[in-house]
């Protein structure tokens, strides 16, 4: 089977997308919603494109540490940044923010990064600290955003206006 480089998931949430992309680009919160993030420490506040940030994630038994930097934060329209370990590049992730009827379609985007002889080595490490060898990555993230966009939705649902 050939290899899946990139995945999408979206839900409806009632609320503007101003609304959701505010909880959404709050790094810090990214815990509250991620079933693996636990915590994001950002190097220097505000959060724009351009930021660094550290990710502290764990699934199961496993723990594990990313750094990251935010690409696009556009309000209410897009936020997506990269992640990575010990300076090589892992995924890219975003979120995007479209109005529809009276609320907004969250998509959350991911797009693997490992390319080359480095992906051999960030595999390895996946399967180590993350417990998650390629072939499940699919579906461990697909079950993942599902339930960081249900949480969000709910959050948004609650901070709307």
């Amino acid at each position: 089977m050939e290899r899946q480089w990139s995945l999408e998931e979206s839900v409806v949430v009632d609320a503007a997308p101003e609304v959701v992309y505010r909880l959404v680009a709050d790094l810090r919160a990214m815990g509250r919603w991620s079933p693996e993030c636990r915590r994001v420490w950002v190097r220097r506040p505000p959060v724009g494109a351009g930021s660094r940030f550290v990710g502290l994630n764990r699934r199961g038994p496993f723990v594990w540490f990313t750094t990251g930097r935010i690409s696009a934060a556009r309000v209410g329209e897009e936020f997506t940044f990269d992640v990575g370990v010990f300076g090589l590049p892992i995924a890219r992730w975003g979120y995007r923010f479209a109005a529809e009827g009276t609320g907004t379609r969250v998509t959350e985007t991911w797009q693997d990064l490992r390319t080359g002889r480095a992906s051999r080595l960030t595999e390895l490490l996946g399967t180590v600290f993350a417990g998650t060898n390629p072939e499940r990555r699919i579906a461990v993230n697909r079950h993942g955003m599902r339930t960081t966009l249900d949480r969000i939705a709910r959050a948004a649902t609650v901070a709307a206006p």
